[in-house]
């Protein structure tokens, strides 16, 4: 007979809970430093207005609005598409040497974008691999995913359900992130 152990719930022993960032994870960055860098070094004339800008522990993807092409009698979606893929033929050595200098100074890799009208494409981005526990029933809730045809893997199941919770729970996640920065804020002033 098996002996059955029970760890406590913040998880194995000899091993401290993570919270936060992992211990080689790069340090955090103000997103309006990084927003000013981009600002700065971008050049004038490759975008309309303002990039995009999204920030995580691992990438800083960037994505600009090109300007929209004179269709005439062609398509607008073709001609939309046209120009983004023109834009990133004719920009890729100078974005490569943004992004090396932005990966130097900010300790994560920088992805691309353009739109242009309702046309979106992100030329490269990352796919970082997350490892997680789950319990049982976690894992048949993937399942059910996967044998009903959403999903081709649990791990594609796991893509489509944060997915979801993403776009439902956006108005929340917004407000924790802005919590989050003001302790950030807070933690980087130190005490009085």
């Amino acid at each position: 007979m098996h002996a059955h152990h029970r760890f406590p719930s913040e998880g194995f022993p000899g091993r401290g809970r993570a919270r936060g960032r992992a211990a080689d994870a790069p340090p955090p960055v103000e997103r309006a430093e990084v927003a000013g860098w981009f600002a700065g070094r971008l050049p004038d004339e490759w975008f309309t207005g303002p990039v995009e800008l999204v920030v995580d522990r691992d990438e800083i993807t960037v994505v600009g609005s090109v300007p929209e092409p004179d269709v005439g009698d062609g398509d607008p979606a073709a001609a939309r598409a046209g120009r983004i893929a023109r834009f990133r033929e004719q920009t890729r050595g100078q974005r490569m040497a943004i992004a090396d200098a932005a990966q130097q100074r900010y300790g994560r890799s920088v992805a691309w974008g353009a739109s242009c009208g309702d046309v979106r494409e992100l030329f490269t981005t990352l796919s970082v691999p997350v490892m997680t526990r789950l319990r049982q029933p976690e894992r048949l809730v993937l399942d059910t995913l996967v044998d009903a045809g959403v999903a081709r893997s649990r791990s594609e199941a796991l893509v489509w359900a944060v997915r979801l919770v993403g776009e439902h729970a956006e108005d929340w996640l917004a407000e924790l992130r802005q919590v989050m920065a003001a302790v950030e804020e807070v933690r980087a002033r130190g005490p009085q």
